[in-house]
């Protein structure tokens, strides 16, 4: 019997893409995309660090590399087990019928968010339409000739009608406060196989607990086998720390605050950037905009707001903004306009790039 490898899968949104990733299957390998976009050099290195052509496990199905966000990615094993209980539960949750509905798939393929939808209409065998890449026109005539359900991002949905798709699922960044009904927010990574948690509610199959400080740990049977370098971070009983601190409400839903280091303490009182950015965004006169803490002498940090836009407003004008919704200790004390804020493809903060 031939030893099951790792292969290089090519994310190009192409129809073939997924003609591809079942041959992959057939023959027992396990299938590593790589983002087309990557410059040589980097794609070389992510080759060699992800152990491409290497030996993996049997029922191994996916190697994905982390977004990278806070140092060097890691390439995720996701089993076939995995994927298909992923994609069992997401589609219960969405009452995907594949006798009257059609996925579209437009988000980068070497990304777990964009992937999910590939792999999700493949296990319940729902129509499925592949784009290369997010383009307004692209995904309009999607819906116009049948596409029911689409993962976007917040900043695609801002540039679409969201109202011709029956269901748009949210993930990547923060969802905008006033999205539409018809969408779904949904909280996961690379680790959990996508989204496993959807408006807030575990889906079928995910425990999610809060320990002692906050962090939360989900156990699920989406969740990965172990990372790519044989480390399992998982503990004996199946629980992942996510790095998220939250809290389960007594209803069963989830809250979550934000990345664990991503707090920020200014004279006692805690930050979290998240509500401060949603704010910052609102404005008129801003693009994006991004909120870190610098150390500080005297509030041990200060807030600090990143701030895109051709014609900002002054520090004082946009202190009142926030401060017309948020506490005053949430004020950023003061702002920098940058051109651009770090992202990741699927819009996520590159927090750890934020100085």
């Amino acid at each position: 019997m031939t030893t099951p490898r790792l292969v290089a899968l090519d994310a190009s949104g192409t129809p073939d893409f997924v003609d591809r990733l079942r041959s992959i299957w057939s023959d027992g390998d396990a299938a590593f995309p790589v983002d087309p976009r990557l410059p040589g050099p980097a794609r070389e290195h992510l080759l060699v660090t992800m152990g491409v052509n290497d030996p993996v496990e049997p029922g191994d199905a996916l190697v994905m590399a982390t977004s990278g966000s806070t140092g060097e990615p890691k390439g995720v094993v996701l089993t076939h087990d995995a994927v298909a209980a992923s994609a069992e539960a997401t589609s219960h949750r969405l009452g995907v019928d594949p006798t009257r509905h059609h996925w579209l798939a437009c988000l980068p393929l070497a990304h777990v968010g964009g992937l999910s939808v590939v792999t999700r209409a493949l296990h319940t065998d729902t129509p499925l339409t592949v784009q290369p890449g997010f383009d307004a026109e692209a995904v309009t005539r999607a819906a116009v000739i049948g596409c029911t359900h689409v993962s976007l991002v917040a900043t695609a949905l801002q540039r679409i009608d969201g109202s011709m798709f029956e269901c748009i699922v949210l993930g990547g960044s923060a969802p905008p406060p006033d999205r539409p009904a018809n969408t779904v927010a949904t909280y996961g990574m690379t680790e959990t196989g996508s989204g496993i948690v959807y408006d807030g509610m575990p889906l079928d199959g995910v425990e999610v607990r809060a320990d002692e400080d906050g962090q939360l740990w989900v156990r699920g049977p989406m969740l990965l086998r172990g990372y790519r370098d044989g480390v399992d971070p998982k503990d004996a009983e199946g629980w992942f720390p996510t790095g998220d601190l939250g809290e389960v409400c007594q209803d069963g839903s989830i809250s979550v605050s934000g990345r664990a280091g991503d707090l920020i303490i200014t004279g006692g009182e805690n930050v979290w950037p998240d509500p401060v950015e949603r704010r910052l965004r609102e404005h008129p006169q801003l693009d994006d905009a991004a909120v870190f803490g610098r150390p500080d002498p005297e509030w041990g940090e200060r807030v600090v707001a990143l701030i895109v836009g051709d014609n900002p407003p002054t520090l004082d004008d946009l202190r009142d903004w926030v401060r017309a919704e948020l506490p005053p200790h949430a004020v950023p004390k003061s702002i920098e306009r940058v051109d651009t804020i770090p992202r990741t493809a699927l819009g996520k903060l590159r927090r750890a790039e934020l100085t």
